[in-house]
């Protein structure tokens, strides 16, 4: 048994985009846990989300408000396959990230981040693996919209999880 997971960051909905990608809406079909690591912007894609799909484990953003605040935690947690999973919308500078990580957040086996709209994948000295999917909507100074799937079972290490980074 497999789970299917679906990463989204700052959507910076309805600001940068006034609906998610066709082909996002597809994966949010598909997924069995939508992650979202903050900078929604409106509550809006919020509901919508929680209507279509099967679970969401998400958190707020620096651009989220009280109404988002007052929904979702700063810090979401929850064990997937037997891996904890920790998902924030901000971890600072690149440099540094993987050991800042491994001391801020030591119970955590996947950290799923946002705020810089770069995708990001990486393994801490720890061990925890850091994904950012990047953004569907807003992609700043990026090629491509993007955003990652990830395929998860049972006994699979961190490291061993199968990451993919989708784009537009």
């Amino acid at each position: 048994m497999t789970t299917r997971l679906l990463l989204l960051a700052d959507t910076h909905w309805p600001r940068r985009a006034r609906q998610l990608p066709d082909e996002v809406w597809a994966e949010v079909d598909r997924a069995d846990v939508v992650v979202h690591a903050g900078d929604w912007v409106e509550v809006g894609l919020l509901d919508e989300l929680e209507r279509r799909a099967r679970r969401v484990l998400a958190c707020w953003g620096n651009n989220d408000g009280q109404e988002l605040r007052a929904r979702l935690p700063e810090v979401a947690r929850e064990t997937i396959e037997g891996l904890r999973w920790a998902v924030v919308h901000e971890t600072g500078a690149a440099a540094g990230r993987e050991r800042r990580m491994d001391a801020q957040l030591p119970e955590t086996d996947v950290l799923v981040f946002g705020h810089s709209h770069i995708p990001w994948d990486s393994v801490s000295p720890g061990g925890m693996r850091l994904l950012n999917p990047g953004s569907p909507t807003d992609r700043r100074r990026q090629p491509h919209h993007t955003w990652m799937t990830v395929e998860v079972g049972p006994g699979l290490g961190p490291a061993a999880i199968e990451v993919t980074l989708h784009h537009l």
